[in-house]
């Protein structure tokens, strides 16, 4: 079974679909058909071909354009945006401290306050209800050390707000 390779990224496609399944690049509709035919030299061996180092730079690494003095600032927060939304955080959320948080899910977890201070005003109220079973005191010290020890991006992310 021959498979179509995808010009964009390398990967192996199946032979009867029209774009990519991982970067969605739209095959041209004789992509066999347009590559040139290797032939064997008589000898029966292959020729070797050596591959350009074009996959060779590291997907991982984010493009951070250069600072420029004269660039206005309202420019400079404009790509500080599209950071934003491009790591899946909304600028629309509301900004609170990660120390806030987890220092009050520790002292005061055991009626909810670090709930209310997140916003879930209704896991707030269900801590205040059973505050006098203890049970909400020892979740909150587990997640205000949970909140502590977790990176900005995932608590931004888990709890949908944005760090100061």
């Amino acid at each position: 079974m021959s498979d179509n390779i995808c010009p964009q990224c390398g990967a192996p496609n199946a032979p009867d679909t029209r774009e990519c399944k991982y970067c969605g690049e739209v095959f041209i509709a004789n992509a066999s058909a347009a590559q040139p035919k290797v032939q064997t030299p008589a000898g029966g061996q292959q020729p070797n071909y050596q591959q350009s180092n074009f996959q060779q730079s590291n997907p991982q690494q984010q493009y951070h354009p250069p600072v420029h003095p004269n660039q206005t600032a309202q420019a400079q927060q404009a790509y500080h945006y599209q950071q934003m939304v491009n790591e899946g955080i909304s600028p629309a959320w509301p900004i609170k401290s990660k120390i806030a948080a987890g220092l009050l899910g520790i002292f005061l977890g055991g009626i909810g306050i670090h709930k209310f201070y997140m916003g879930k005003v209704g896991m707030g109220i269900l801590y205040l209800l059973f505050c006098w079973t203890g049970i909400p005191a020892l979740v909150g010290f587990i997640e205000g050390i949970i909140y502590l020890a977790s990176n900005e991006h995932n608590f931004c992310i888990k709890h949908r707000v944005r760090v100061r």
